[in-house]
């Protein structure tokens, strides 16, 4: 896992370098395409400022990234420049985070972990309907309880149906036990295909479903499935933690990973990332877009290449080193946090290789969650609190919480 730390002004000289190689709506008589920079009236190009902002003169340049760049054949050009920077970036997320081997893989920036997840539903619905002239009610998804809600929203979308498997209140492990019953039942309801969707992080929890017990049970029953990771949130701290992972690429049974930038890279939202093995993206092409040089491949469409120029910078100005620093100071805080509540006797979950915290909401009174911002599993009627260890989550502000946390503790029941 390596990808190099570049200074700041080699970043700068690379984006700018690419800009140069993008159509200019300034300087070139373009007259076809359905774009242009942005307004000029509020986003003024001769600002002195933009000449030191690679990022900020990218999104006022407002390059169209449509399409998908780690093709080998015809795809847009009148962008080539931060294409090439898109490209670098699939590169780094594929082969140096994800261990896939040069060449085997697709990817693009999408809007989000939902795009990026309901993409690979609707890839693998398509490839068992293509090549095994499969019925849609003979197609499946699997996914925990504790999944994102981007899976049902997809299952809404593509009208596939959705089998949800029972997670442990305690270790929000996935109960195997379940997962075998339902498979059974579903294999006896004429279901033939599966679609399993993987959390390397769960949203709520920060659980990390246990892929080799899912993938052994799956592969003894000999059924056709496509596994999907959903790393949305995990993808850029857990591979950096988690030794010995079998969340990457040379672990046959996966066939692709979400990721966002927009959470620990902080990045703007917006940048979600898509990766999936070579020559599965074919069965999303969107024919009927001729008017797209090499046709269209994703569910969004047009999409900004500065986002992508973005999370480019953040990978690069850090380098892998750096990165894995950075998230350790994270696992470092949050670590802290959980010595104290262990002392105090509150009663959470957290998976030790990622930065969040799911308190129990019998240990912590309502007001003390509200004052912190703490996000509940459900507002109706909470049964957990979570707190993420993010950037912002200095120490300051995290004895003061825990200070307040003990004072309660002296007064439970609440």
């Amino acid at each position: 896992m390596f990808w190099k730390k570049y200074s700041y002004s080699q970043i700068k000289s690379k984006v700018f370098e690419a800009l140069s190689r993008n159509t200019n709506y300034r300087t070139e008589d373009i007259l076809g395409i359905p774009g242009t920079f942005l307004d000029a009236d509020i986003f003024y190009d001769d600002a002195p400022f933009l000449k030191d902002a690679p990022f900020l003169s990218t999104l006022i340049a407002n390059p169209n990234h449509i399409g998908v760049h780690t093709f080998e054949d015809e795809h847009e050009d009148f962008f080539k420049g931060t294409q090439e920077i898109e490209k670098d970036l699939i590169k780094i997320c594929a082969e140096e985070i994800f261990s896939a081997e040069p060449g085997s893989y697709d990817g693009y920036v999408a809007s989000g972990g939902t795009e990026a997840n309901i993409e690979a539903l609707w890839i693998y619905r398509n490839y068992y309907i293509r090549e095994f002239n499969a019925a849609q009610e003979e197609i499946a998804v699997i996914y925990s309880a504790d999944t994102h809600y981007s899976i049902p929203k997809g299952l809404n979308l593509l009208n596939l149906a959705g089998i949800e498997i029972e997670t442990d209140s305690t270790t929000r492990n996935i109960h195997i036990k379940d997962l075998e019953l339902k498979l059974e039942n579903a294999l006896a309801q004429g279901y033939k295909y599966f679609i399993i969707n993987v959390n390397m992080s769960t949203t709520m929890f920060g659980s990390v479903d246990d892929i080799d017990r899912v993938t052994t049970l799956l592969n003894l029953f000999h059924v056709n499935y496509k596994l999907h990771v959903d790393g949305a949130y995990g993808g850029f701290i857990y591979p950096f933690i988690k030794e010995n992972s079998s969340f990457t690429f040379k672990n046959e049974n996966i066939s692709s990973f979400s990721i966002d930038g927009h959470k620990m890279l902080q990045a703007p939202y917006g940048t979600g990332i898509f990766l999936v093995r070579k020559n599965y993206l074919k069965y999303v092409c969107t024919n009927e877009a001729g008017y797209v040089k090499g046709k269209d491949f994703t569910l969004c469409g047009s999409r900004s290449g500065a986002n992508a120029v973005c999370v480019w910078m953040i990978l690069r100005i850090h380098g892998s080193a750096g990165w894995r620093v950075k998230m350790h100071r994270l696992i470092d805080r949050t670590t802290f946090i959980c010595e104290k509540m262990d002392e105090y006797g509150i009663v959470y979950y957290r998976n030790p290789d990622l930065n969040i915290v799911t308190i129990n909401s019998e240990y912590i009174s309502c007001n003390l969650a509200e004052k912190y911002h703490l996000v509940p599993d459900s507002h109706k009627d909470p049964l957990w609190y979570k707190i993420v260890v993010m950037p912002h989550v200095r120490q300051g502000i995290i004895d003061n919480f825990l200070s307040e946390l003990k004072n309660e503790s002296y007064k439970r029941p609440f």
